[in-house]
């Protein structure tokens, strides 16, 4: 259960404890969310060296159920999701027939059934998308998002603080894994997921117990984080947010997620064939990492030129807590390959081309 903030703004069952906590609030897709508590850095920080907890109730979580609840996935993501096993989850995207992109998902193989989880902005497109295509099967596709509450914990002692609240074997549970369980005595989804680079865990909870945990997780050591360290997290790690680096107008081959799109799975997927297409002819835009070597700090929309020429649009762009160096991500034209300069402020400043990820935690 969501509360509505003035009519337009949703609340999630975690806003008490983040106006308790100091939280600096804003809209964000439709809801009000913290945006930052003690300062980005410091948060940023926190979840890279000990554990974060964000708050990412506003996350949709859409339920497919009946005898072609796999069919009707296979028909609306890119990955094959009949290589999953069950307690297993898939990254993938979503695509219109023209290989653009309608959403980036989680998708969660359960014994009965599937659970995709959708941008908290592109809830009622997805639901009504994935409705619209699967009419003709055997499947009920609910909106389950105002029924579960979604905290992220994240960092190198995630694992250590949430296993004094659970009975579950973290230590056992492998990267992308997912288990049904109890966390301080309530009902939990435990998955080994995360948007931050570092390992951690996601948990699905009712919206009840969600401040109760909250509250425990901060006793025992957790820091609370907001959107602003999500994004600067989440752009260290070269991962797209939606908006962003993918959206109808840009296909996930170009976004830099091939790995989550299987050209070859045998159920026919809406956009594989343009995809097929894209591959065969080769990718008008492509997605490439930088680090901006002039003083100024690449966003959003900044012109990305080449010999005063324009070929291509900064993304996403901050200057790294961690590596304490401007850096971003942009689609360019193909053929760029090591340097450009980005506009900022009408002024070109030089940027170079480096490898993604700009940070990759060292794995026990």
């Amino acid at each position: 259960m969501v509360r509505v903030a003035d009519g337009t703004l949703r609340r999630t069952p975690l806003y008490d404890e983040h106006e308790k906590a100091g939280a600096r609030l804003v809209p964000f897709a439709g809801w009000e969310m913290p945006v930052q508590y003690e300062g980005v850095k410091a948060e940023h920080e926190a979840v890279r060296m000990a554990a974060g907890l964000f708050d990412v109730s506003h996350m949709g979580e859409v339920v497919f159920r009946g005898p072609d609840a796999e069919r009707a996935v296979q028909r609306l993501v890119t990955r094959d999701v009949s290589r999953l096993e069950a307690g297993q989850a898939g990254y993938a995207a979503v695509c219109y027939e023209s290989g653009g992109t309608v959403d980036d998902v989680l998708v969660y193989k359960n014994p009965d059934d599937f659970l995709v989880v959708v941008n908290a902005a592109n809830r009622e497109k997805d639901v009504a998308h994935f409705r619209e295509h699967t009419g003709d099967l055997d499947v009920e596709v609910v909106d389950e998002s105002d029924d579960w509450a979604l905290l992220a914990l994240q960092g190198p002692r995630a694992e250590e603080i949430l296993q004094n609240f659970t009975g579950s074997s973290l230590s056992d549970m492998k990267y992308y894994r997912h288990a049904v369980g109890e966390v301080d005595g309530r009902h939990a989804v435990i998955s080994r997921t995360g948007y931050t680079g570092e390992d951690g865990f996601e948990l699905y909870v009712r919206p009840d117990a969600a401040a109760p945990l909250w509250r425990r997780f901060v006793e025992a050591g957790a820091t609370p984080a907001g959107l602003g360290a999500r994004d600067t997290l989440r752009l260290e790690a070269g991962m797209c947010l939606y908006g962003n680096e993918l959206d109808e107008e840009t296909t996930p081959l170009e976004a830099g997620i091939g790995f989550a799109v299987h050209l070859d799975k045998e159920q026919e997927f809406l956009g594989q064939e343009a995809l097929r297409r894209e591959k065969e002819e080769g990718l008008r835009k492509k997605l490439v990492g930088f680090k901006v070597e002039g003083r100024g700090i690449a966003r959003h929309d900044h012109p990305v030129a080449l010999g005063g020429e324009t070929v291509g649009t900064v993304t996403s762009g901050t200057q790294s807590p961690t590596l304490g160096e401007a850096i971003g991500l942009a689609l360019v034209a193909p053929g760029v390959e090591d340097s450009f300069d980005v506009v900022i402020r009408d002024r070109p400043v030089p940027a170079r081309v480096v490898p993604l990820p700009f940070y990759k935690r060292e794995k026990k």
